[in-house]
C-alpha cells in the first residue's frame, strides 16, 4: 500500500452513493472518479439500512462502471444515533485521554457505553488554564458495523469512519479555508438531514442534525399534484418529464417548493439562534449551504433572507482540479451540489489515526 495516499470516498446517502477519488497532482488534489448511483426510496431510512444488499450491489457497480482497483475507503454517518459534543477537561496527555475517555464519555452520552464506538480530537488546549477543550464522537456501534458490512461485501477495506458535518467542514477547508476570527454555518441539505456545523476559526463549536430534507417536499409534490414520486422528483429540481431547458414551472409546484422552503428556513433559523443563546460570540459571518437538495432554486436565497446572514451554494470542486477529457464543466457543475460529503472523505488518508 502506498504510503499515506487518499482513501475513496464513498458517501452512502439516504437516496443516492457517491463515490470520488483524488490524487494529488502538481498544484493540489485533482478528481480522477466522481460519479454518483441514485438507490430505491425506503433503502436506507433515518439513517438505518433497509436493504443492506441492494447498497452493496450499488457500490459494486460504481466501483465497476469506473474501474477503480483501490480498496481502502472513508465513509462517514449522521443522523440521531451519532452525538457530537464539545467538552471541557483538564489538561493531559494522548495516553492519560485515551485511558479515560470513555469514563468522560458515559456522561455525555444517552446510550450505554458498550453500544457505541467513541471517537475524541483536541481541539483547544489551554495550557494557563490547565484545560483543553475536546471534541467528542459517539456513534451506535449497529449502524457503524452495518455501513462498514456494506463496504467489506462491495470489496472495499473502510480505514476512516467520519461523521458528515467534518467530512463537510474538510471539504470547505480545503477549497475556502477559515479565517481568523470567521464563524460559518455549513449547512448540508440531503434527502432526509439537514446537518449543521457552526465553525469559529476552523473548530466546531456547535453541531445538530435535523430530520427534515428535500423527500418531505418531493412527497408534498406528489400528494398536492397526484403524480409519481419520479416526476416530483424533477418537477423538485425544476423541471419535468421531457422537459425543456428553460420551462416554466406550474404555479403550484412554485407555491409547494415555497412553502416547504419557508418551513426549512425557520427550523434552521431556530437551531441558530439556540446556538447564538448559547455562544460567547453570537455572531455569524456567513451561511455556506451544500447537499442535493441545496440546487432547488430560491431555497439558498430564502435562508439568506430569514438569518438576515449572506448565504452562499459550496463549491466542493473549488480548489480540487479536473481533466475536461474526462469531466465536462457541466457534468462538475452538476455534480457540485451533491459531492461535499464524498470529497471531504476522498481528502483523508490511508494512514490517518
Amino acid at each position: 500500500m502506498a504510503k499515506g495516499r487518499n482513501c475513496i470516498g464513498l458517501d452512502i446517502g439516504s437516496s443516492a452513493v457517491k463515490l470520488c477519488v483524488l490524487k494529488e497532482a502538481k498544484k493540489g488534489m485533482q478528481i480522477q472518479v466522481f460519479d454518483q448511483e441514485q438507490l430505491p426510496p425506503e433503502t436506507i431510512v433515518d439513517g438505518a439500512l433497509m436493504n443492506a444488499s441492494v447498497v452493496t450491489d450499488v457500490v459494486s457497480q460504481l466501483l465497476a462502471r469506473n474501474k477503480v482497483r483501490q480498496k481502502e475507503c472513508a465513509m462517514s454517518v449522521s443522523g440521531n444515533t451519532v452525538i457530537i459534543k464539545k467538552i471541557t477537561l483538564p489538561l493531559m496527555t494522548q495516553e492519560e485521554l485515551e485511558e479515560s475517555i470513555q469514563w468522560e464519555a458515559e456522561q455525555y452520552i444517552p446510550f450505554d457505553i458498550k453500544d457505541v464506538y467513541i471517537g475524541f480530537e483536541v481541539v483547544a488546549p489551554r495550557t494557563d488554564q490547565g484545560q483543553m477543550d475536546v471534541v467528542l464522537v459517539a456513534a451506535k456501534r449497529e449502524m457503524i458495523n452495518d455501513y462498514t458490512s456494506v463496504a467489506e461485501d462491495a470489496g472495499l477495506q473502510p480505514i476512516v469512519v467520519d461523521v458528515d458535518a467534518f467530512a463537510i467542514q474538510n471539504c470547505y477547508e480545503v477549497n475556502y479555508g477559515f479565517h481568523r476570527g470567521e464563524t460559518v454555518v455549513l449547512l448540508d441539505i440531503g434527502n432526509s438531514v439537514v446537518t449543521m456545523n457552526v465553525v469559529t476559526d476552523g473548530i466546531t463549536m456547535f453541531t445538530r442534525d435535523l430530520s427534515m430534507g428535500g423527500s418531505d417536499l418531493t412527497e408534498d409534490i406528489q400528494k398536492q399534484l397526484n403524480i409519481t414520486y419520479h416526476e416530483a422528483e424533477l418537477y423538485k429540481m425544476g423541471g419535468s418529464p421531457g422537459a425543456q431547458t428553460d420551462e416554466v414551472l406550474p404555479h403550484e409546484v412554485e407555491k409547494i417548493i415555497g412553502e416547504r422552503a419557508e418551513d426549512m428556513a425557520s427550523e434552521i433559523q431556530r437551531s441558530i439562534d439556540f446556538y447564538a443563546a448559547t455562544a460567547a460570540d453570537s455572531r455569524i459571518d456567513r451561511i455556506v449551504v451544500t447537499g442535493g437538495t441545496a440546487a432547488i432554486p430560491s431555497l439558498v436565497r430564502i435562508i439568506a433572507r430569514t438569518s438576515g446572514v449572506p448565504a452562499e451554494l459550496m463549491n466542493p470542486f473549488r480548489n480540487i482540479s479536473y481533466d475536461e477529457r474526462l469531466f465536462s464543466p457541466d457534468r462538475i457543475q452538476k455534480f457540485a451540489p451533491i459531492s461535499a460529503v464524498a470529497v471531504g472523505l476522498a481528502l483523508r488518508r490511508t494512514n490517518e489515526r
